[in-house]
């Protein structure tokens, strides 16, 4: 009787035979009792028949029999008890003789021997399969495993529009699984498919933080994604942008920081020549993370220095805000002798010390304007008392003033004499 019930109970249905029809909804209240291939050919009936309310219906409970059957039979298996094929798992980790590999390879077939079989059904049915195992927790690690070979499988035969549902099904379900079970490697791949897909846009994003998330496993080779054929760009520079939002966004340690901000550098450096990189977007990647993640900034100043020599159109202004990114006191001594020589630096530092002075001035000018207002407005004694702290402050701000002048004359003098007295070879720098 489960062999045809679906085709029955819809005949039945259709041609208001009441008879049948009790038999066939009668045969369905023993669903839960039914062998795990009946509930699957039923399962395969629902999809040749005509979509209704009706057919629905019986498919979600069809749907809830198999789920339950499979999270049964997985855990009734001496090999689900913690996860054991996990990568954390002993048996995972199997070492080279032949026991071990037999026993790793019996532990997967008994934990994915149904990955085959539900691929006979339609998305639509796969997708319902896949909410319910998370909705029974089903083994994540099993389901993450699942999804990745139910994207290889069916992409090999399905057109544009079915990839990019099955693919925007595996995404919003890898979202909601345990970030471990969901392999760094693997949501690269995922994104080199959504690229060339254009699925939706809550789906990219939802894959865009999951990648952000694990940004401080990734290489420089994850980070290279060729940008969108509409922009001149060589490289995909935003999504990199959104990768390090999302991370900084979410819960890190400091160590994964400063791997982050490693592996930020090493990208700068690789975009730095690129000559459709605007200055703006560039300074965008330099203040991405926090400088306190930066033990040197070597590095940086390498980037800025090809960028520079990759963009002589740059102007002062543009100039100046990617050199006042660099820590002086994070730069080795090289490093400071190469820049007292460097042409594309020199001028700048000039134009940094008038535009400083400039603004010190404009604010002692405001400061004294501010004071002069306030010395019309009357003689009380609270307001005299406010008078003589701006001048406090005016004083305190000359004398900062002077301070940093004099600093600057120092650094200067320091930076000539350590280029005139070291004889080692420079770093490789653009001159």
């Amino acid at each position: 009787m489960p062999s045809n019930v679906v085709f029955l109970h819809c005949a039945a249905k259709f041609m208001e035979v009441t008879k049948v029809l009790e038999q066939t909804e009668k045969c369905m209240e023993e669903i839960r009792y039914w062998a795990w291939p009946e509930v699957l050919l039923c399962l395969k009936q629902c999809q040749e028949v005509e979509t209704s309310p009706e057919v629905d219906s019986l498919a979600a409970k069809l749907m809830d029999a198999l789920v339950e059957k499979l999270c049964l039979t997985i855990e009734m298996s001496p090999s689900s008890a913690g996860s054991a094929c996990s990568p954390d798992s002993s048996l995972f980790r199997f070492s080279c003789d032949s026991k071990s590999t037999e026993s790793f390879k019996n532990c997967s077939v008994r934990l994915t021997w149904w990955f085959d079989e539900v691929l006979v059904l339609s998305s639509g049915l796969v997708e319902m399969f896949l909410k319910l195992m998370v909705l029974r927790k089903f083994d994540n690690l099993i389901i993450s495993r699942f999804l990745f070979y139910y994207q290889k499988v069916k992409f090999c035969s399905a057109s544009s529009h079915e990839k990019r549902k099955i693919l925007e099904t595996i995404i919003d379900t890898l979202c909601v699984l345990d970030r471990s079970c969901v392999p760094c490697k693997s949501l690269y791949a995922v994104l080199r498919l959504a690229l060339g897909l254009n699925i939706n846009k809550s789906c990219m994003n939802k894959l865009e933080v999951m990648i952000g998330h694990q940004l401080d496993q990734a290489t420089l080779d994850n980070l290279l994604v060729p940008s969108p054929s509409k922009s001149s760009h060589l490289y995909y520079v935003n999504l990199v942008l959104r990768f390090t939002k999302a991370f900084l966004d979410g819960a890190r340690s400091g160590l994964q920081l400063k791997k982050v901000s490693s592996l930020i550098d090493q990208y700068i450096a690789e975009v730095a020549p690129d000559p459709c990189l605007k200055p703006s977007k560039f300074l965008s990647l330099i203040t991405l993370v926090p400088d306190s993640a930066r033990e040197s900034h070597e590095d940086i100043y390498r980037a800025i220095d090809m960028y520079l020599e990759a963009h002589t159109g740059t102007t002062d202004g543009e100039k100046l805000n990617l050199i006042r990114t660099l820590s002086y006191e994070k730069l080795s001594g090289e490093s400071r002798a190469h820049i007292s020589r460097n042409q594309k630096f020199q001028a700048i530092e000039t134009l940094d010390e008038q535009q400083q002075q400039q603004q010190q001035q404009q604010q002692q000018k405001q400061l004294i304007l501010r004071m002069e207002k306030v010395e019309t407005s009357g003689e009380n004694e609270k307001l005299k008392e406010h008078i003589e702290g701006i001048q406090w402050r005016v004083m305190e701000l000359e004398r900062a003033c002077l301070k940093m002048q004099n600093q600057m004359e120092v650094i200067k003098k320091r930076s000539k004499s350590s280029s005139k007295g070291s004889n080692r070879s420079l770093p490789k720098l653009c001159s």
